[in-house]
């Protein structure tokens, strides 16, 4: 990691805890935290990375769990403006850095006029994890709106992908995990303004009244099942049927406000939300016979 480092242009911290980089607020050390100038710092630092040294990238750890060991090599976070830009471009299309906030693509493309993006507004995170797991809600996906995405793969090469290269499906993409993405192209609808920000008002309202946003949450826990194995009953619908609203390992819990989102009510570990999670799973298929699917991600050593 050392030589990788000897060129760059952004920050490099070692043994940082990550905490503080994710919404759960849980989560051990990386060995090395790496923030990039800007992707062609980032394509050479990848370049002269050993082989054998892991990588992984990190937007803002909305949709994350990360264990309480940490992370073994390097974590990647792109911030700041070379990868958190919004350009909107001729034809309602717009281009986007991949550490955009997936709330402010929308808000910016609803303001130009264009349409088809509102539901990013209660999409939490960015835009780099909403093309790794086709994230979306309120009836739209990032699937349907992808145009092609620019991403570095592990040695610091450039790829274009077209959006039938991710292989989308319900919250997940076959895209190879050690792709870093670093912007994408979308394509919207022309309408009015005032229109498209009264519908992403709605989005706002509905996640106010319905969702525990305002706690250190991870969104949505478990992706819905198929509804011919479940019987149209949805995650937190599955969870309620089990008694598990509510339901907590120490300060981990199911909110009682939502019960498909867990939260961490003050100083629960990755290992107490771990926990639960999988305890949920447990009851919710012991006793309906449906597994649920994690759709927070868990990473690092235990």
């Amino acid at each position: 990691m050392s030589e990788a480092g000897a060129e760059v242009r952004g920050k490099q911290l070692l043994a940082t805890p990550l905490a503080p980089y994710t919404w759960f607020r849980v989560g051990g050390a990386a060995d090395l935290l790496f923030l990039p100038a800007d992707a062609d710092d980032l394509a050479g630092f990848l370049a002269r990375l050993p082989e054998t040294t892991p990588v992984m990238a990190l937007g803002v750890g909305s949709n994350i769990i990360i264990r309480d060991g940490g992370i073994d090599g390097v974590v990647v976070r792109l911030a700041g403006p070379a990868f958190s830009f919004v350009e909107v471009l001729p034809g309602d299309r717009v281009r986007v850095g991949a550490g955009a906030l997936d709330a402010m693509v929308a808000k910016k493309a609803a303001e130009a006029g264009i349409a088809g993006l509102e539901f990013f507004r209660g999409v939490p995170g960015t835009i780099g994890g909403a093309l790794r797991m086709n994230a979306g809600c309120y009836g739209g996906e990032t699937k349907d709106v992808l145009v092609e995405a620019i991403a570095l793969d592990r040695h610091g090469k450039r790829v274009v992908l077209s959006n039938a290269d991710f292989g989308f499906s319900y919250r997940h993409s076959e895209v190879p995990d050690d792709l870093i993405f670093l912007e994408a192209t979308f394509q919207g609808t022309p309408d009015a303004p005032e229109a498209i920000l009264a519908r992403m008002d709605a989005i706002t309202a509905s996640r106010e009244a319905s969702q525990p946003i305002r706690e250190k949450t991870g969104g949505s826990t478990f992706a819905n099942p198929d509804p011919e194995i479940s019987g149209g009953r949805k995650s937190w619908q599955l969870i309620d049927a089990v008694g598990m609203r509510g339901a907590s390992v120490n300060d981990a819990a199911m909110s009682e406000k939502h019960a498909n989102f867990m939260i961490n009510k003050g100083t629960a570990t990755a290992a107490d939300l771990e926990a639960l999670g999988d305890s949920v799973i447990a009851k919710v298929e012991a006793e309906t016979g449906v597994r649920l699917r994690w759709e927070i991600k868990r990473v690092g050593r235990r």
